[in-house]
């Protein structure tokens, strides 16, 4: 490099960032958002929306990209739409505490510090996030917040203090280098450092959402569905499993749609622990971004959405195409996702090609999707009979189409051809006719292990098997717990054994689903069990209840 070109790379380096704050702070007399209410369950009575820098930048950033996607999401609508909250992920500290134990900003992605990138946002009128980690070093190796390794004294307050001083509006953090002391377990540690992180954000008294990354690091184990019990008390959303596939320098055209399906895959099968104020959390949505096509980037969206997932963006959103922005944008698919019952889509149907999921709406409207795995195009015709509702002929439907805007009245049926990779979504309202859905759709079991999860599916007359999309996988949960088949027989425990019966009100056919995923028969609290005598995995028994013990763990239409 030669020295103008050296003196030239330097200046601009110093130049950008401080015209961007310059221009940020010009803007200070537009609307800033107001501060959450000062109630936790208020923080994020929808799911949060916004834009982090990770699964684009990793490390690879400084307050100069951070404001210029700050400026993009203005620029572009998107913030208008309701990315609102610009969030600076891992790397943005040092590895060691100034003297009076405060975190310090890496000098050179933020050579004045942190709180004039806040005030610029804030400016823009954006919300603020910021990156910390529940060990004593973040998963870069930067200074985290809890307690040092070896024990000792941990940060949380003195961090909560320092980031209200800056205004930030929303905490993530992390769950890696946790320390945990001898005889205590590793849920016990994360568990108190969560609940230490959420006393000091009350503490300071200033209102910030909570993105909890807990659950996380318990993914493939039996402890995950404890951490999922008890995230809810202490913040407003929680990553459950694996990261999203981050951009590849080396590779940046290499297709990150798989991450996208294994985020959806692990994801879906949790609706149990979510409602308005709590929230699963798939991580990141990259639409827009290299690594997914067009179709792949409407299914990322519309998956989120059918699943009441946060929508938090990571990509260099000055780079979405027109169409990525209009994907992005859809403020119909956007409604679905910040719908205010904040239900999680149920699986209908799922085949080795394609997924069919529903969703209640608030005011008594439906969202449907289709998912297309496949590598071809698939045609579908659904009819409001495989959603739940009556056969009768007078149950019309009126539908639009959320990707084309197109209206349809008095539709007998929803059709569409589906290309690869892509999903189809709809948003209904039943006639009067139709009376109120059953709570109908698959009764499914999911095998987690590293790189690989099995969904298998409980069918009709009684047995699970991989997910094929048939009718005798079609299950209906009755007001009395009833589990009734597509067939019109129930589910019933009888000498010990679930077997197929016809349906009557008795209490064998009575079953308790808990919030652990089980399945429990109310003549003998015994546990609905994949895997019977003689060692047939197909087949089902009734078990003593194990402590999260995955052949029992089942998820039932919401």
């Amino acid at each position: 490099m030669s020295v103008r070109a050296s003196i030239r790379q330097r200046f601009l380096s110093v130049i950008v960032p401080l015209l961007l704050l310059a221009f940020a702070g010009c803007m200070a007399n537009r609307r800033v958002f107001a501060a959450p209410a000062n109630d936790s369950h208020l923080l994020a009575a929808t799911p949060p929306m916004g834009w982090n820098d990770w699964a684009h930048y990793e490390c690879n950033y400084t307050a100069r990209d951070i404001l210029a996607n700050a400026q993009a999401l203005v620029k572009t609508g998107l913030a208008a739409r309701g990315y609102d909250t610009v969030t600076i992920d891992d790397c943005w500290m040092q590895k060691d505490r100034d003297a009076r134990g405060d975190l310090k900003a890496d000098a050179r992605r933020f050579p004045d510090g942190i709180a004039p990138v806040a005030r610029a946002v804030h400016n823009l009128g954006l919300k603020f996030g910021i990156y910390e980690d529940a060990g004593y070093a973040t998963c870069g190796g930067f200074a985290g917040s809890g307690e040092p390794k070896g024990g000792g004294q941990d940060h949380f307050l003195q961090d909560a203090r320092l980031f209200a001083s800056w205004g930030v509006d929303y905490l993530k953090l992390d769950g890696c280098n946790l320390h945990v002391p001898k005889g205590s377990s590793q849920n016990d540690a994360y568990r108190k450092a969560y609940a230490a992180q959420n006393a000091a954000l009350k503490a300071v008294g200033r209102p910030m959402i909570f993105s909890e990354s807990a659950p996380a690091y318990f993914e493939a184990t039996p402890e995950w569905y404890d951490v999922l019990t008890w995230v809810g008390g202490y913040g407003q959303l929680w990553r459950e499993g694996d990261d999203m596939e981050t951009l590849s320098e080396k590779r940046p055209g290499a297709s990150r749609f798989r991450s996208v399906l294994w985020n959806y895959d692990y994801n879906l099968p949790l609706g149990r622990f979510q409602k308005p104020g709590n929230w699963n959390d798939p991580d990141f949505v990259i639409s827009g971004d290299d690594g997914l096509s067009v179709a792949e980037s409407r299914s990322n969206l519309a998956l989120w959405s059918m699943m009441s997932a946060p929508l938090i963006l990571s990509s260099d959103v000055a780079r979405l195409s027109p169409e990525a922005v209009a994907i992005l944008g859809n403020k119909a698919v956007i409604a679905v996702d910040q719908d205010p019952l904040g239900r999680m889509a149920t699986l209908l149907r799922r085949s080795p090609s394609m997924d069919v999921l529903i969703k209640p709406l608030d005011g008594g409207d439906y969202a449907v999707a289709v998912l297309n795995r496949g590598a071809d195009p698939v045609r579908v015709e659904l009819r409001p009979a495989e959603f739940g509702f009556a056969t009768s002929q007078e149950c019309r439907l009126d539908v639009q189409d959320l990707w084309s805007g197109t209206k349809q009245s008095a539709a007998s049926n929803l059709q569409a051809e589906i290309a690869s990779h892509d999903t189809a979504i709809w948003r209904f309202h039943p006639a009067p006719p139709c009376g109120r859905p059953a709570r109908t759709g698959t009764i499914t079991m999911v095998s987690t292990k590293p790189h690989r999860q099995d969904w298998l599916c409980l069918a009709a007359p009684g047995h699970v098997a991989t997910c094929a999309g048939t009718p005798d996988e079609t299950w209906t949960v009755t007001a009395r717990g009833a589990l009734q088949s597509a067939a019109g027989r129930c589910l019933a425990v009888a000498d010990g054994k679930p077997q197929m019966q016809a349906c009557a009100a008795t209490n064998a056919q009575s079953w308790n689903y808990t919030q652990a995923g089980n399945l429990l028969d109310n003549q003998t609290h015994q546990c609905l069990s994949a895997g019977g005598p003689g060692g047939k995995s197909d087949s089902l028994s009734m078990q003593a209840c194990g402590h999260n013990q995955p052949n029992q763990i089942w998820s039932l239409p919401n």
